[in-house]
């Protein structure tokens, strides 16, 4: 990839987690800080594996009432993240799943016939 074509690809990628952020309005109360987490995040983690750990935490609160945001969301997703540095990435959910859930294309994250995905993900067994 030439360098122009990286670069929106990083813009690209940041804005899919952006997407996801804004539409569950997880930065709660806490933006600021929230935004500052996020972007430290970002700069640590493949785009498309923040992606993953932030479908995989909205899916693990969803009975939660109210939804937990803010920087307790985000601290559930990172820890996902550390989790994932040191063991295999299990996903319980389908490509189809992400798709109807984040209002994403799920390449990025699963790959398809023509495009690896971005981390090996396992389903559990």
């Amino acid at each position: 990839m030439t360098e122009v074509s990286m670069e929106i690809w990083q813009q690209l990628s940041r804005q899919r987690v952006k997407h996801i952020v804004s539409s569950y309005q997880l930065a709660g109360n806490e933006a600021s800080q929230f935004e500052s987490y996020l972007e430290d995040l970002l700069n640590r983690y493949p785009c498309p594996l923040i992606e993953l750990a932030l479908v995989e935490t909205l899916i693990d609160n969803w009975l939660s009432v109210p939804l937990i945001r803010g920087i307790e969301f985000l601290t559930q997703a990172h820890n996902k993240l550390k989790l994932w540095d040191t063991q295999p990435i299990v996903s319980t959910i389908t490509p189809e799943q992400f798709q109807q859930i984040a209002g994403l294309d799920p390449t990025p994250i699963f790959g398809s016939a023509e495009i690896p995905p971005a981390c090996p993900i396992v389903r559990p067994s």
